[in-house]
């Protein structure tokens, strides 16, 4: 399969996952934003643990772009999570740059929020 094939086969299964998990958490009673947090944080641990297996049996993995937008999408904290419990792309410099600068975004995009706009 072509591996822009197998960016957006990724993408499109953890996106459905993500709204599939976030409408559970909604109809469990969770306000809109923390079922969503929630849905895309487990979505992002699932893939990371995913792709962990998949590297270790040699078969397809989850492209690197799509873990990104997981994280990039809300899902640092799982992704986070899923890089220390499966000990997966803890290495790889480049990785873990594109990883620090998304999380360095979300941080400053939180502060302004409530600075400027709740406060």
């Amino acid at each position: 399969m072509p591996r822009c094939d197998l960016k957006k086969l990724f993408f499109g299964l953890g996106l459905t996952l993500a709204l599939v998990l976030s409408f559970a958490l909604w109809r469990l009673g969770l306000a809109p934003l923390y079922a969503y947090l929630g849905g895309v944080n487990i979505a992002a641990l699932l893939f990371y643990g995913y792709d962990k297996r998949q590297a270790i049996a040699g078969r397809t993995r989850v492209p690197e772009v799509v873990l990104h937008a997981a994280a990039l999408l809300g899902g640092s904290p799982g992704a986070l999570a899923g890089q220390m419990l499966f000990r997966h792309k803890t290495q790889k410099r480049r990785f873990k740059m594109v990883f620090a600068a998304i999380v360095l975004v979300q941080i400053v995009a939180v502060y302004a929020y409530w600075r400027f706009v709740r406060g």
